[in-house]
This record gives structure tokens, C-alpha cells and sequence, in this order.
């Protein structure tokens, strides 16, 4: 005999109720209080307090552990020597041994029985195959052997999609969107981002109040059926790595999700994703980006701001920075500057100053670096943008 061990739901009924000046009057009410699964004092309520154990096989989903009772029954009236039970789970890619002990019983006398208990996590969907072997031998010296074979699908119980945000600066932004694709409610306890080797991960999931942080999710972390979630992270390359800039180039590894969720009566179940990976941007030889910059500057005031550049290439490059004027954006200072020689992988950052002749939300551009080596001209528009006030204008009243 097989039968897999579940937790049991809870009783739910369907209350039938009616107004009191209604024919029935109040029959229905006294029979919900006759009713030995409804909760005294709250007959109305669905739930009862009676549990019902599984009436069939259920459904099995990815990441939660399945777990089988396994009995052997000597239903003869001969005792039988040397009994062998063995348990293996046969998936699409392998098969496991999931039996407790391997050793041989002795003997088992009629109507006694071997039982065991397994346990797996499971780790593939699809079809899987549970092969229970049992092997004996008579009180005539006979050897027998017969199988049994159980046979079940693993469904998968999220479906998880991500995106990749890049920033101005090194930083990375991942987004996880999690949706539950069971019939049943997910209490969600953990998600989570196991970050790779090259970087430091922050999780912008909670709001900071007071000391504590609050969940963007609120107090109760259910995730109904077929409802999504987004989780947000920023990673940031670490300092050792952020260094080089050649190291971060093509396929970077970001690191792996781990989501752990429960279901009825707290069985849980725990998920992790491969590797995520992302391309990383291109560059060019020479990558220009900003350090500092203010959010708000004044009409035809100068301002600074800090550029950082970088060099990505695999050669020495001797820099000229010069400075060209738009529209909006009027550049202060020498344009045509030497910013000297610059080995691989190496930066340099450089304070500029500027003003813009133009209100609201500008662009700032006009930057080109030529490296003189090879004559090569690299030019910078849109670098950023800033707003632009005029700080004399009188508000209406």
C-alpha cells in the first residue's frame, strides 16, 4: 500500500441563510447550530472547525517535498523470510533511491506488516514515475520479487519573468515578477536575491518608518492565484570590480533568486532560479559618466558637476577634452584641455562648470574627448539632464 501524506484542509460547508419573516422563518439558523462542523457563534462562516483529510491523490508542484507512507502486508498464512522493500522515484533525468534503509527484515509473520516513511524534494516538473520493489523468500526456499508503480505529474507553481534596468552610474536594477499560477493561496515568506561574486545587492522591497521597515506589500504577504508581484533589487559592482572596467564586459552573472512560500496549514515549498544573467551595456573605448550633479540650478547661473572617464579599452590613450556650446548649455572654462595619458581599465574624474540660458528640463551635451594617439574622436550628448529655474520670477497670487 501507498498513500502520500499531505496536510489535511480545513471542513467548509455552504450556509443557506434567510431573513426571519421569511418562510422558512428560522429553520435554517437552528439547523447551522445543530451542525457539528460549523464554529459555535459563527454558524454564517464557511469554515468549520473540523479537519478533512485529502480524498485523492492531489497535485504536486515544483519545489515542495512529497512525502509517501509505504506499507507491506504478509496477507498469506505463511511467514516469509528476508523481505527487501525498496523505493525509487524515476524522474525525465534520473532515478533516486529515496528508501530510508536498504537492509534487509528478517522475516514477517502473517498479517504483520514493514512500513516506512519517504521524503524528497522535488526539483523537476513533468511526469515522475514512484517504483516500489519488494523482494522475499518463501518457507520453501522460493525467491520472489514484485513491483508496484505510481505514477504522478509535478506542476510548476510560479511563473517568474525578470527585467534588467541599467543606471547612469555601475548600478544595476533587476525586477522579478512573480505570479502564482496554482488554484490556492501563497503566503509569500521569502524572495529574495543571492547575489554572484562581483556584486553587492540592496532590496528595495520594504519603507523605511521609524526603525523598522514596513513591506511595499503590506502586513499580510498572501498571493491569491493567478495575482503578481514585483520585487525590486539594485545591485551594485563591488568596489574591487567597479575598479576595472574591462572586467565587467558581455554576459555578466547577476546572481539567482530564492522564493520560499507555504500553503495549507503551512507546508512550504521553496523555489531557486538558475543563474540570471544580462548583457552587459556597451561602451567603447572610452566611457564617460557622471559623479555629481544637481538636481536643480538656476537660469544662467554656473553650476558643476563632476565627470568620471574611463577607460575601456586594452591600450594607453593620451586625452584632449573639448568643450562645444548648445543651444541651452554654455560651457565655462579652456575647451581643447590635455587631460594627459590614461592606462587601461583606469579613470579619472574632472570637475566642470557650466550655465544654461534656457528654463526647464535641459540636456546637457557638447563634450568630445580625442585621443591623440590615434586620432580617434569620441562625442558626448545627453549625458544628463537637469532642471533649469529662474529664480527672479514672482509667483501669481
Amino acid at each position: 500500500t501507498v498513500m502520500r501524506l499531505t496536510k489535511p484542509t480545513l471542513f467548509t460547508n455552504m450556509p443557506v441563510t434567510c431573513e426571519d419573516r421569511d418562510l422558512p422563518g428560522d429553520l435554517f439558523g437552528r439547523l447551522m447550530k445543530e451542525d457539528p462542523s460549523t464554529i459555535k457563534g459563527a454558524e454564517a462562516l464557511m469554515l468549520g472547525e473540523m479537519l478533512t483529510l485529502p480524498q485523492n491523490f492531489g497535485n504536486i508542484f515544483l519545489g515542495e517535498t512529497f512525502s509517501s507512507y509505504i506499507s507491506v502486508h504478509n496477507d498469506s498464512t505463511q511467514e516469509v523470510k528476508d523481505i527487501l522493500v525498496k523505493a525509487d522515484l524515476q524522474t525525465s533525468s534520473q532515478r533516486l533511491n529515496l528508501s530510508a534503509s536498504n537492509n534487509t527484515v528478517t522475516e514477517l509473520k502473517p498479517e504483520s506488516c514493514i512500513d516506512d516513511v519517504i521524503h524528497h524534494e522535488v526539483k523537476e516538473i513533468g511526469t515522475h514515475i514512484l517504483v516500489c520493489a519488494v523482494s522475499y523468500t518463501t518457507q520453501a526456499g522460493e525467491k520472489l520479487y514484485f513491483r508496484k508503480f505510481f505514477k504522478f505529474q509535478v506542476l510548476k507553481p510560479l511563473d517568474v519573468k525578470t527585467k534588467f534596468y541599467n543606471a547612469e552610474t555601475d548600478e544595476v536594477f533587476l525586477e522579478a515578477q512573480i505570479q502564482n499560477i496554482t488554484t490556492s493561496p501563497m503566503f509569500m515568506e521569502k524572495v529574495s536575491l543571492e547575489p554572484s561574486m562581483m556584486y553587492n545587492v540592496t532590496e528595495l522591497n520594504t519603507v523605511e518608518t521609524g526603525d523598522e521597515g514596513t513591506s511595499t506589500f503590506g502586513k499580510m504577504s498572501y498571493l491569491q492565484p493567478m495575482d503578481t508581484r514585483q520585487y525590486l533589487y539594485c545591485l551594485k559592482p563591488k568596489s574591487e570590480f567597479a575598479e576595472k572596467a574591462g572586467v565587467i564586459k558581455g554576459v555578466t552573472v547577476i546572481g539567482k533568486l530564492d522564493i520560499v512560500w507555504k500553503t495549507n496549514l503551512g507546508e512550504k515549498g521553496r523555489l531557486q532560479t538558475s543563474q540570471l544573467q544580462r548583457m552587459a551595456p556597451g561602451y567603447g573605448d572610452v566611457r564617460l559618466s557622471l559623479e555629481m550633479i544637481p538636481d536643480t540650478v538656476n537660469l544662467e547661473e554656473p553650476f558643476d558637476i563632476t565627470c568620471k572617464i574611463t577607460n575601456c579599452s586594452e591600450r594607453t590613450m593620451d586625452l584632449v577634452l573639448e568643450m562645444c556650446n548648445t543651444r541651452s548649455i554654455h560651457w565655462c572654462g579652456v575647451s581643447g584641455r590635455q587631460l594627459g595619458k590614461v592606462s587601461p581599465s583606469a579613470s579619472l574624474s574632472l570637475p566642470l562648470k557650466l550655465l544654461s540660458s534656457v528654463q526647464g528640463l535641459q540636456s546637457i551635451s557638447g563634450l568630445r574627448l580625442t585621443d591623440t594617439f590615434l586620432k580617434r574622436t569620441y562625442e558626448y550628448d545627453d549625458i544628463a539632464q537637469v532642471c533649469v529655474v529662474c529664480p527672479y520670477m514672482s509667483r501669481e497670487s
